[in-house]
């Protein structure tokens, strides 16, 4: 039996490390915590609450009625009103309404007769998870008749726009392209302080001239070039398997996926000042993908999330980035009408490689 007394002394030796490992005890019990609120509860794909903007060329009081019931029904929520067809168009290109409704002038006729649509929704096919949502909007009796008890279900003609044909890869593909980035960006520079520690690099590195913000930027510098060269690679690919239109400029794309690369490297780099060793960091970087891929909008309804998910996926930089390429490339789009996303993408590159400044120090300890 000496064989078990040795086999245990190794189980013990490695029970003891573990404990004194904070990042992997912590990884043992936050991990499958994580993911059981992620998937049973922040993924929700009954959708509530989707903007919406109304462009009402009735006027009339049946018209307020019918928005006010379309309302009631909590799927969409009226945030803007519009006074043509063109303006609509505009707001829903720039993404701040995702549904668009449009109010026939002989609304009150067309009721009446019942041979034609009475009203037109135009659901953002550049989203997943909409176009059903149409559809049962479409569905719902909405609208009552005055002095009548029976509810009415005026005619819909839904079109999905930017994504006519209902292809989930044309939704899917352009979000690759961040959900790629973070997973390759974030893990490479998460062990860069940490590889040169390890190698004892970083003591050769302390004896020279260089700032540590140099010699920060330089370590992202090889990293960005990596990232437009992958950002172009899923591009030309899934334009060429998938068929994924670019309607909007280029470069306005490649500025917004520069400026998201950069975001992605300084939160790699954030970690890497925190942890001790490369396996540490990267623990530390797969914890933060995983949030950020299934609340940033990529494969679910953002606003099928509850309140307190939506407000950790504002903090995430890939929710940000997938509204930007999204915009620009399936609904032509403009960093101008994407201006609120990249704002707040470089507000979090700036405090994520000010805090990564403030940590690493040019020194061995």
């Amino acid at each position: 039996m000496i064989w078990l007394g040795r086999l245990l002394a190794i189980a013990a030796k490695e029970t003891r490390q573990l404990a004194r490992d904070r990042v992997t005890f912590g990884m043992i019990i936050g991990v499958p915590i994580l993911q059981m609120l992620l998937f049973g509860y922040a993924i929700n794909f009954d959708v509530r609450d989707v903007d919406a903007v109304v462009l009402d060329q009735s006027r009339t009081a049946m018209s307020r009625q019918l928005v006010g019931d379309l309302q009631a029904t909590q799927v969409i929520r009226v945030v803007r009103q519009a006074d043509s067809e063109r303006e609509l168009r505009e707001i829903m290109q720039s993404g701040a309404a995702k549904v668009g409704i449009i109010i026939v002038a002989d609304l009150e006729r067309r009721l009446f007769e019942g041979d034609r649509p009475a009203v037109q929704l135009l659901v953002d096919g550049s989203q997943p998870g909409l176009e059903d949502l149409a559809q049962g909007l479409g569905s719902m009796p909405v609208l009552r008749r005055a002095g009548a008890a029976s509810l009415e279900i005026p005619r819909f003609d839904i079109r999905t726009e930017y994504n006519p044909a209902r292809r989930t890869a044309v939704q899917i593909v352009p979000a690759l392209v961040g959900t790629i980035l973070t997973m390759t960006m974030v893990i490479f520079t998460s062990g860069a302080i940490v590889r040169e520690r390890e190698r004892g690099n970083l003591e050769l590195l302390i004896t020279t001239p260089v700032t540590r913000g140099q010699l920060l930027i330089g370590k992202l510098l090889p990293y960005v070039a990596i990232g437009l060269i992958q950002t172009t690679l899923i591009l030309v690919v899934g334009g060429a398997l998938f068929g994924v239109p670019m309607v909007g400029s280029l470069l306005d794309l490649y500025l917004g996926a520069l400026v998201f690369i950069a975001a992605a490297l300084a939160l790699g780099l954030f970690i890497s000042t925190i942890a001790q060793t490369q396996f540490q960091a990267f623990q530390m970087a797969f914890v933060t993908m995983l949030p950020s891929i299934l609340l940033s909008g990529f494969m679910f309804p953002f606003e099928g999330m509850p309140e307190f998910a939506q407000v950790i996926a504002q903090v995430l930089p890939l929710t940000h980035f997938n509204e930007i390429i999204r915009g620009v490339v399936l609904r032509g789009a403009t960093l101008g009408d994407m201006r609120i996303p990249l704002l707040k993408l470089v507000l979090f590159l700036v405090v994520m490689f000010a805090l990564a400044l403030a940590r690493f120090r040019k020194r061995l300890d």
